[in-house]
């Protein structure tokens, strides 16, 4: 396919000029071969009439009634000889013959062939039809032994001999003349033809070419100022995508900002002290308080659980009111925060979490981070509270700034359009991730809840 390329990256004007010029020469080659041979054919046509008219006026008056007469008389034949062998006539004429309608010879100046009877040829047949033919070519009939043996073209005329009140054709007369100067004739004939058709197909291709040179230079034009334009819109393009990418850092440092100031001041509330308060309250209801014959050791130990974190939540609030979050964070990787919060939440609930971690991706913003360990802790907080930490599995994949996060357990699962607007936890972490850019989803059924968040590849603002 190198050709086709080749030929495709050629301007419009050159693969037409190429094309056309092989189509016109094709083109020329048949037309000239059509008039030429038109040409010819008229050319021996009007000589061979001219020739029959002048040997009808001289032998017609010599022949007998050819209706009523089967054979030539030796008066008519002896008339013929003299006629046909002396003057301009006979130095004209090669052979003479004269044929009946059956094939048989009545007269010919070779003797021999007198009487003899060959096949009607197609020549012959038109004849007797009524038509005069007229070729030009070398003998080739079995009659014309002695004309083949000069070994040159002739002109060969069959002319019917007519009946005068009836038109009918009774007799055909065959005879080749030398045909001097035809040969001649019939090479300029040739040559004009040719050269009026060759004159003709290449002004009617320099015209088309002209016009298509024309409209070749036009699109060429059209095609570097539309190319222009491209590299113009390609430039605004990169522009865009620069200021898309400044954009969605500047969304980020927004976000941030005000995932510490403003609208993520509900979401940390209930993702990091409401959590500690909420494991507190469910173990204020639990036997080792509620039952009176608890021995004091477990008693005071389950006390001390409950301090813990209700201490761990008043950390977290007094953090959140000077405008720390979670500062240690900042300059963790995936892994230390994963970690992190799994081991947080193991120490919490005593339940198995299994954790799946593939970092090999750059440093991300702090934002992003935050929503990661905030991420995991609710939902890993969801399993415990609403599947009772079945089967948990944190599942952390970054690569190339390409970030993955998914929880998964085997509990009972829930109806997602029962989440009411108005839940911080859900609902704040989806708000929490679509400020920044990133994807959540939740898949949820009896066989277990699995959330994901999302982030694709961007730069990471300063």
């Amino acid at each position: 396919m190198n050709w086709l390329r080749r030929w495709n990256a050629r301007s419009l004007a050159s693969q037409f000029f190429i094309a056309g010029g092989l189509v016109s020469i094709v083109v020329m080659f048949l037309v000239g071969m059509l008039v030429t041979h038109l040409i010819e054919e008229a050319v021996i046509h009007n000589s061979g009439a001219a020739t029959a008219l002048y040997v009808d006026s001289v032998v017609a008056p010599l022949l007998p009634d050819m209706q009523t007469e089967s054979l030539l008389d030796e008066g008519s034949a002896q008339a013929l000889d003299e006629t046909l062998g002396q003057g301009a006539l006979g130095r004209r004429l090669v052979s003479f013959k004269l044929w009946r309608n059956d094939g048989t010879i009545l007269y010919s100046n070779e003797k021999e062939l007198v009487g003899q009877k060959f096949p009607v040829s197609e020549k012959l047949q038109k004849a007797f039809a009524g038509s005069l033919v007229a070729r030009y070519e070398r003998p080739g009939d079995p009659e014309s032994g002695a004309e083949r043996a000069l070994g040159k073209p002739l002109m060969e005329i069959y002319n019917p001999v007519l009946q005068p009140w009836s038109g009918q054709a009774v007799a055909v007369l065959e005879f080749y003349e030398t045909a001097e100067g035809l040969a001649d004739s019939l090479a300029h004939a040739r040559l004009r033809s040719w050269g009026a058709v060759a004159a003709l197909t290449a002004l009617f291709f320099l015209v088309l070419s002209a016009l298509v040179f024309r409209g070749s230079r036009t699109i060429e034009a059209q095609r570097k100022d539309l190319k222009e334009r491209v590299k113009e819109l390609s430039a605004l393009l990169a522009e865009n995508r620069g200021l898309q990418r400044r954009l969605q850092r500047a969304s980020q440092r927004v976000a941030a900002l005000n995932e510490t100031y403003l609208r993520s001041i509900g979401a940390d509330l209930h993702d990091g002290p409401a959590q500690h308060i909420a494991y507190a309250s469910l173990r204020l209801d639990s036997d080792l308080l509620i039952n009176a014959s608890t021995e004091p050791e477990a008693r005071e130990k389950e006390l001390a659980w409950i301090r813990s974190s209700l201490a761990e939540a008043m950390t977290e609030i007094r953090n959140i009111c000077s405008g720390l979050v979670l500062p240690q964070i900042e300059k963790s990787s995936i892994t230390e925060i994963v970690l992190r919060v799994v081991e947080a939440h193991r120490h919490k609930t005593e339940t198995l979490v299994e954790t799946i971690i593939d970092e090999d991706g750059p440093e991300l913003a702090t934002a992003v981070k935050i929503c990661i360990y905030r991420f995991i802790q609710e939902a890993l907080n969801n399993a415990y509270r609403h599947g009772g930490g079945v089967q948990q599995t944190v599942r952390a994949v970054s690569h190339n700034g390409h970030v993955c996060v998914e929880v998964s357990d085997r509990g009972d699962g829930f109806d997602p359009t029962e989440v009411r607007p108005s839940s911080l936890g859900l609902v704040g972490l989806r708000e929490r991730i679509d400020s920044l850019g990133g994807s959540f989803d939740i898949t949820t059924g009896e066989g277990g809840t699995t959330v994901t968040m999302t982030f694709e590849p961007m730069e990471v603002g300063d």
